[in-house]
């Protein structure tokens, strides 16, 4: 091939593009019911998170992924606070498909999230004049694993139960 002469663009495979359009708080939610009475009992605190995943396909290529967290805090079983973020992101997404697609979606754009809605969390309970709370970091891509093996299992069970009827 000489200088000037260009390669085929036809026969070159897709480039995968993968880019983060914009980050920010869809939701949030403080509330400290048992204040200030709560600031009377020694602070040991028991912590239940709920924590979730969800996405929506904007258009062509582009997904609204969102990593919700609900944490409950009480001290000697009075309610401390209860705070809920939303963080989200949307992200662009060309050339990925099948499985490298929903790995993308399910735990690279949480694992991406995260970080943004631990420190939101940690500024509002600040903000509520409780310690900080950081939470530990998630690891979403065991999470999706676990999910993907938990479907596999699921459908050879089925398919079992078809085949033995």
């Amino acid at each position: 091939m000489s200088e000037n002469e260009q390669p085929n663009e036809a026969a070159q495979p897709a480039q995968a593009n993968f880019a983060l359009q914009r980050i920010y708080v869809k939701d949030i939610s403080f509330e400290s019911p048992n204040s200030p009475a709560v600031f009377q009992k020694p602070w040991k605190p028991e912590v239940k998170m709920d924590l979730n995943t969800k996405n929506t396909q904007l258009g062509d290529n582009h997904y609204e992924v969102v990593v919700s967290v609900t944490l409950t805090v009480t001290v000697e079983g009075m309610t401390a606070y209860i705070v809920e973020v939303q963080q989200a992101g949307i992200f662009a997404m060309q050339g990925i498909e099948g499985g490298h697609l929903a790995q993308a979606i399910n735990a690279f754009c949480p694992n991406l999230l995260f970080p943004y809605l631990r420190e939101t969390i940690d500024t509002v309970v600040i903000k509520g004049s409780f310690p900080a709370m950081m939470l530990a970091p998630v690891n979403f891509d065991a999470i999706f694993a676990q999910a993907v093996m938990k479907k596999q299992k699921e459908a050879a069970a089925a398919a079992e139960d078809q085949t033995s009827h």
